[in-house]
């Protein structure tokens, strides 16, 4: 029996999810994409909290439909509140969703906004 395309991004994340841990010194990013809205989030996973986070729900964003551009809005809004938060390096977790397009200009936003990984 064939899958949807959703099961098998959640089996992509949960294969990676198996390696990928965000601690404190190193958190993890997350990053979760609708067809309407992309979030993010900084995540300490030894405590289960949440550091930062930012998406296009916001209010300044909301407006805009989802693109690479309000993407790498919301990449750098991210990157500038864990900037905040004292966090300098973190690990990426995609989410099973491709490096491309929307993702990496998230990935790249916040590489600009001074975050590592």
């Amino acid at each position: 029996m064939r899958g949807s395309r959703q099961d098998a991004r959640q089996r992509r994340h949960t294969r990676v999810r198996k390696r990928v841990r965000g601690t404190a010194e190193r958190p993890r990013l997350a990053v979760y994409r609708s067809n309407r809205y992309i979030y993010a989030q900084v995540i300490d996973d030894v405590k289960g909290h949440t550091l930062v986070a930012a998406s296009s729900q916001e209010s300044d964003l909301r407006d805009n439909a989802l693109n690479i551009d309000t993407a790498a809005k919301v990449g750098a809004l991210l990157g500038s509140r864990a900037k905040d938060a004292g966090v300098s390096t973190v690990v990426f977790d995609r989410g099973g969703y491709k490096y491309h397009g929307k993702i990496k200009a998230l990935a790249d936003a916040v590489r600009e906004a001074g975050l590592e990984f």
